[in-house]
Order: C-alpha cells, then sequence, then structure tokens
C-alpha cells in the first residue's frame, strides 16, 4: 500500500505530565503499540461511513487492513486517541455530545485475539465508551416447569421500571401478530450467522431448522435504558454467557424433587405425554449441570413460591426500597479538544451543553472499564476541575465543581 506516512509529534497540552502516545497529521492519527503503528483516519476510504483503521508493522515495513468488529463510529474530522493499557485506544470525538463522543479500539483484549485465531487475520474491535455503571444482567435458568417463569412476572410486577427483557433473534418467520423488534429480531439465516461469527451473540440454538439467539446489542438496549437486564435462557446458553464479556448475576432455579418437578409439567395439562417425557428427559440433564458445574451463583429450591421469591430479591438486593438511578449531566466537546494523560486520568476541555457560549471549562475522565467489544465499554466517570486549585491525582477531591456520575 506504499511507503509509511511521515507523522509528526503533536503534543495538545505542551508541557504535560505524560506525553499522549499519538501522533497527527490531517484527519490521521497514528498510535504506536510494540512494532505495530494502528491509523484511524477520520474518514473511512472505502465505505465513507465509519472511521477506518491501518496498520503499519514496523518490523516488516508493510501495511494490513484488519477484519473490524464490533459498533464502529460515524466520521469525525476531529478526534484525539489516547493508548490505554496497551491493548485499547481511547478516541475522543470532537464536536459531539456525550452519547457519542468517547470511543474504544481494541488491539489487543481477549476479544480481539480470539477472534484473531477464529479468522486467521489481524482483528480489531470497537465499543462505544458510556459515562456511569449499569447493574448487572441476571441469567436465570432451570428446567421447564420450575416456575422461573412465575418468579420473573413477579419481579416485573413489583418493580415495573427496574427490570427489562432483552428481545431475541429469530430466523424463522413471523407469526400472525409478531412485530420485529418487540416479540423478535427477525432476520435472514446467513445474517445472523455471520453476526453469531463476528462474536455479536451471547448465545445461540437451532431449534426445528431455524435459529435463536440473544444478542449483545439487545442486552445493551435494556441497559441503555436504565434497566435491569433479565435473561431466562437454558443451561447450555447460560455457559455461553458465562464464557462471553458480560458480567452477569447467574441463578438456577430447582425443584424440590424430581417428581414434584413432573407433578407441576403434568398439571399444567397443555402438553401431550410425548412432549412430557421429553421435557423430563431434558430436565435431568439440566438438574444434574445445573447443580454439580459451578456455572451459577446461586441454586434457589423452588419447595414455596414465596419463600423462594424473597430469597430472590435479597440475592439482586431488592429488600430496600429502590431508588431510580441518577441521570447523568450532558455536555458537549467542542472541536478543538486537547487532551492529556496524567496517572491514567485523561484531562480534556470541553463545553457544558447547557452553557455552550461560556469559555471551554477542564474535565477529568476516570476509569474503571467494564464491559467492551462487541458490547459497551463502561465505567467512565467524568468531573469537572479547577486547574487552579484541585489535585487530578485524587489527594484534593473536596475542590471539584461538579460531578457527572
Amino acid at each position: 500500500m506504499g511507503e509509511a506516512p511521515a507523522f509528526f509529534a503533536d503534543n495538545l497540552m505542551g508541557d504535560s505530565p505524560k506525553k499522549v502516545d499519538s501522533k497527527s497529521k490531517g484527519i490521521e492519527t497514528a498510535i504506536v503499540v510494540g512494532s505495530k503503528i494502528y491509523v484511524i483516519d477520520g474518514v473511512d476510504h472505502e465505505l465513507g461511513s465509519t472511521v477506518g483503521v491501518r496498520i503499519f508493522d514496523k518490523s516488516t515495513g508493510e501495511w494490513r487492513i484488519p477484519i473490524v468488529l464490533g459498533t464502529k463510529p460515524k466520521p469525525s474530522k476531529d478526534f484525539s486517541a489516547v493508548l490505554l493499557n496497551d491493548d485499547r485506544v481511547l478516541v475522543v470525538r470532537g464536536n459531539s455530545g456525550s452519547s457519542e463522543c468517547f470511543w474504544f479500539l481494541e488491539v489487543g483484549t481477549p476479544f480481539v485475539r480470539e477472534h484473531e485465531k477464529t479468522l486467521g487475520n489481524e482483528v480489531v474491535a470497537w465499543s462505544k465508551g458510556v459515562l456511569g455503571n449499569v447493574e448487572k444482567p441476571i441469567v436465570i435458568s432451570g428446567p421447564s416447569g420450575v416456575g422461573k417463569g412465575t418468579l420473573i412476572s413477579k419481579l416485573m410486577k413489583e418493580f415495573p421500571s427496574m427490570f427489562g427483557f432483552s428481545v431475541s433473534h429469530t430466523t424463522r418467520a413471523p407469526r400472525a401478530k409478531e412485530q420485529n423488534g418487540i416479540h423478535y429480531h427477525f432476520t435472514d439465516r446467513n445474517v445472523m450467522e455471520s453476526e453469531i461469527k463476528d462474536g455479536k451473540f451471547l448465545e445461540f440454538a437451532s431449534v426445528h431448522g431455524n435459529l435463536y439467539g440473544t444478542s449483545v446489542e439487545a442486552v445493551e438496549v435494556v441497559a441503555d435504558a436504565g434497566k435491569r437486564c433479565i435473561l431466562d435462557i437454558d443451561v447450555q446458553g447460560a455457559r455461553s454467557v458465562r464464557a462471553s464479556a458480560l458480567e452477569a448475576i447467574f441463578i438456577f432455579i430447582a425443584p424440590p424433587s424430581f417428581d414434584e418437578l413432573e407433578k407441576r409439567l403434568r398439571a399444567r395439562a397443555t402438553e401431550t405425554e410425548e412432549q412430557i417425557q421429553k421435557r423430563l428427559q431434558n430436565a435431568r440433564a439440566e438438574l444434574e449441570q445445573g447443580k454439580s458445574s459451578g456455572l451459577f451463583d446461586h441454586i434457589l429450591v423452588n419447595d414455596d413460591l414465596e419463600t423462594c421469591y424473597e430469597k430472590l430479591k435479597n440475592i439482586l438486593c431488592l429488600r430496600e426500597a429502590v431508588k431510580s438511578a441518577p441521570k447523568t449531566k450532558s455536555f458537549n466537546l467542542s472541536i478543538k479538544h486537547p487532551v492529556s494523560m496524567i496517572d491514567q486520568k485523561l484531562l480534556i476541555n470541553c463545553t457544558a451543553a447547557e452553557d455552550e457560549n461560556t469559555s471551554t471549562n477542564m474535565y477529568v475522565l476516570d476509569f474503571l472499564l467494564k464491559g467492551g467489544a462487541p458490547g459497551r465499554t463502561r465505567g467512565l466517570n467524568m468531573y469537572a476541575i479547577n486547574p487552579l486549585t484541585d489535585d487530578v491525582n485524587g489527594n484534593n477531591q473536596l475542590h471539584l465543581t461538579s460531578s457527572f456520575d
């Protein structure tokens, strides 16, 4: 692809305590990681709709175009880039609101390394950075007839604004009155298979020739709405979620005995004998795996429904009144936004959204990163400081002028 570009150093903050490891020319930013230079373009020259990434290998003198996974940011002519922990790059998009300004390009995370082995090619992966944290999703599993649905319904009824369900994907055709995006995300098989290959699904299964699954994005959408996602899936699906990057609480609901489970299944009177026998066969396997695999954080025996429900609320710390999550204050980054790193904290200049005409303010972006590609990277905390009086290293937090967390 030609010779390596001649980049020049761009020290945005002058005499900053720690020099930002990036070099810029025009709308390109280069980040050096070992023997590789990752060149991030404000405009993807092939697609024109997302930020582009190229890799220059200093050891061979060759350019490479990596496979790009995750949710890609839109083009921006005004952005900065900072290397974090040698495995991901924080990209700060200028002239953007708080929901679109922070993006992470993963270059050596476990997710990237795993897909490099699978795909046999260099891989990078994008994820959107989100201010604040969310409650861990809840994975609830158990054999058919154990009462999972009843317990979940009680949670949803008592705490209607706190919990939400992810919408599953399927390759089957919609049935009468089923709406896309509400009952299921209906998709083509080749599309879903491609997204499964790209690691965009937490779990999936083939049922009667059709694919069903839970995408990472479907869970993230629930979290973006300020709710805690509940995943009602089988043991095999729970194992897949456990192997993913999603941090969740895993709860297995067990019957008091196998005989009692059979009684409950028969009492429903909704299935044929053949269907009951199949469910019982599956239940034996699920009970054995659920109780012995170490997969689940908690095992609840549903002997008495109300007692089991109280134990479930205790696990989820729902005994006290549930407070609504604090709203994150919005802001806009100015087109020119000098940045520098101090002790794993990013100093950045931006303007509060509600007061754009005032002079530019100084903010600190703190990192306690959770999640990552192909979902969101959460755990960012941003707060305003007075550079004349505040200690960025945390020894003097009394002078913080405002908090966005």
